[in-house]
C-alpha cells in the first residue's frame, strides 16, 4: 500500500475505540505500514495526522517495540505535534516508552533509548505541562517525567514546582493526578 492509499485508508479513523483498533490491526498485521503511520503523523498541520495518531497510539500500546528502529526520528519530531487530539496519543506513547524503559525486565528499549531523545521527551513533557492542552497529555506527562525524574536529579523539583504551581487553576482530574504524583516525589525525597 502506498503512502497516498494509507493516507486515505487513515482519513475513515474515527474516534471509536474499536475502529482505531481495527486499524491498529491492520499496521500490527502489516509493519510495512508502521513507517507510512509515522510519515502521516508528522503531517503536523493535516487532521489526518490525528488520526494517525490514534492508531500510533494503539499499535505502540500493544507493541511498543515497533518504534524502536524510529525513535530518533520520533523523539527529534515530538515537539513538532501541536494538535490537542494528537498530542494526547503521543503523550501516552512517551509514557510507554519511559515506563517501559524503567521496567525490571531487560528489554529493547533500555538498550537504544539515547541520552538524547530522552532530552527530547523530557523536553516535550514539560512543553505539554506548561501548555494550554488538556488534563490527558498532561497526566501523561506527569507520569513520564516522574519515572525519568529517577535518574535526573533536576526533573522532580521543576515538575513539583509546575504542579503547585498550577493546582489551583487545574481540573478535578489535573489535581487529583497532580497529588498522587506529588505524594510520589515527596516519598522518593526520603
Amino acid at each position: 500500500m502506498s503512502l497516498e492509499e494509507f493516507y486515505k485508508e487513515l482519513s475513515f479513523v474515527n474516534a471509536s475505540r474499536e475502529n482505531r483498533l481495527k486499524y491498529a490491526n491492520m499496521v500490527l498485521n502489516d509493519m510495512n505500514l508502521f513507517p507510512k503511520l509515522l510519515d502521516v503523523l508528522y503531517m503536523v498541520d493535516d487532521k489526518v495526522s490525528c488520526k494517525a495518531a490514534w492508531v500510533f497510539e494503539f499499535v505502540c500500546d500493544e507493541y511498543i517495540y515497533a518504534l524502536v528502529p524510529h525513535l530518533e526520528i520520533f523523539t527529534n519530531k515530538l515537539k513538532n505535534i501541536h494538535f490537542d487530539s494528537a498530542v494526547r496519543p503521543v503523550a501516552k506513547v512517551c509514557q510507554i516508552i519511559v515506563q517501559t524503559y524503567y521496567s525490571k525486565q531487560p528489554n529493547t528499549i533500555k538498550k537504544t533509548l539515547t541520552l538524547q531523545q530522552q532530552n527530547n521527551i523530557i523536553e516535550a513533557c514539560f512543553d505539554w505541562m506548561i501548555s494550554d492542552h488538556k488534563i490527558a497529555p498532561k497526566a501523561y506527562s506527569m507520569e513520564t517525567l516522574y519515572l525519568f525524574g529517577k535518574d535526573f536529579n533536576w526533573i522532580h523539583p521543576e515538575l513539583e514546582q509546575i504542579l503547585l504551581q498550577d493546582f489551583q487553576t487545574q481540573s478535578a482530574g489535573y489535581k487529583v493526578r497532580a497529588k498522587r504524583t506529588l505524594k510520589k516525589i515527596k516519598k522518593n525525597k526520603v
